[in-house]
């Protein structure tokens, strides 16, 4: 079976050169790498090339999204001999059978996205998590094995779920053919959730390759509840429930659980935004958490008036 990994980069030039080292420890040796560069500024393509100059390297000239990205490279692997694609976030390391164990087990699962054992890159005694089932009392995924200790006999099995988490998918190169690319429109995050989701009413199957070990950092972009990505969960938690759930399902859930969350977001809004007037000490930290606030509104607002791609820049400047 021949694979090509593909590893999107943003401004993350030494997560991406760490990444590449650790590929070149597999005992599977019939893979290929592809990097798609999206519009970096760090210099990553130049030090990409000199440390790496194997590997294929796809300059985008601008920052097309997790989705759009790795369209890009999926593009340019079916236009050559595989037979299967393995998308890998930059910000991971992987384990030296992790492409060999994601080759055995789907030659038994050829109908089978898989995901594989997302592990804590600074505690590797913990799960990130290993999948997510839809819950309809939350309308957001439950994820299963998130931040759970490792032990010998705990998620040991393949099983199936509703998704699996991006920062790394196996996917059969026949998925591709039959039900085509990533939404561009999500941009980042919730892109796989849809994917997975498509897949599984083609008659796919998403499944866990439990041998399959990940390690993952967590990209720096998401940590400490950043305004943007705030921004694109609320738009695109919206965005996902409106292609994939039904017609009723969507409005009752939207009735019951997104308007009042929705609600519950604009009042703390307001009330902190007037605190923030009258306050001296901590007001930095507070001021943030108003802006995360005002960025969930305006993704839920920029869902309704069908705005996507990037998000507004005053989101994404500090």
């Amino acid at each position: 079976m021949k694979v090509y990994i593909i590893i999107l980069n943003y401004n993350g030039k030494q997560d991406t050169l760490d990444c590449l080292t650790s590929l070149k420890q597999q005992t599977y040796a019939h893979f290929d790498t592809v990097v798609v560069d999206n519009g970096s500024s760090d210099n990553s393509c130049a030090a990409i090339k000199e440390k790496h100059p194997d590997i294929t390297l796809i300059p985008t000239g601008e920052n097309l999204g997790f989705a759009g990205g790795n369209n890009v490279g999926i593009e340019h692997c079916l236009k050559h001999d595989c037979d299967a694609i393995f998308l890998l976030n930059n910000d991971t390391e992987i384990d030296p059978r992790c492409v060999e164990e994601f080759v055995l087990q789907s030659k038994t699962m050829p109908k089978s996205i898989l995901g594989g054992c997302l592990t804590q890159f600074h505690d590797r005694t913990k799960y990130d998590h290993i999948g997510g089932m839809w819950s309809d009392e939350k309308a957001n995924f439950d994820l299963i094995g998130s931040n759970e200790t490792i032990t010998p006999t705990k998620y040991q099995e393949p099983r199936h779920f509703d998704f699996v988490c991006g920062a790394s998918m196996f996917i059969p190169r026949r998925v591709f053919e039959e039900i085509g690319l990533l939404e561009p429109k999500f941009f980042l995050i919730w892109e796989e959730s849809d994917y997975c989701a498509k897949a599984l009413r083609n008659q796919f199957e998403v499944t866990y390759c439990p041998k399959a070990i990940i390690y993952h950092k967590v990209s720096a972009s998401f940590v400490g509840g950043k305004p943007h990505t705030h921004y694109f969960w609320w738009r695109n938690r919206l965005f996902y429930m409106k292609r994939n759930l039904s017609n009723k399902k969507y409005q009752a859930l939207m009735i019951k659980i997104i308007v009042p969350e929705l609600a519950h977001i604009l009042k703390l809004y307001l009330l902190k935004s007037i605190q923030l007037l009258f306050i001296k000490q901590k007001r930095e930290e507070k001021a943030k958490k108003v802006k995360c606030y005002k960025a969930a509104l305006r993704g839920a607002l920029d869902y309704f008036r069908g705005h996507f791609g990037p998000a507004p820049d005053w989101i994404i400047k500090k």
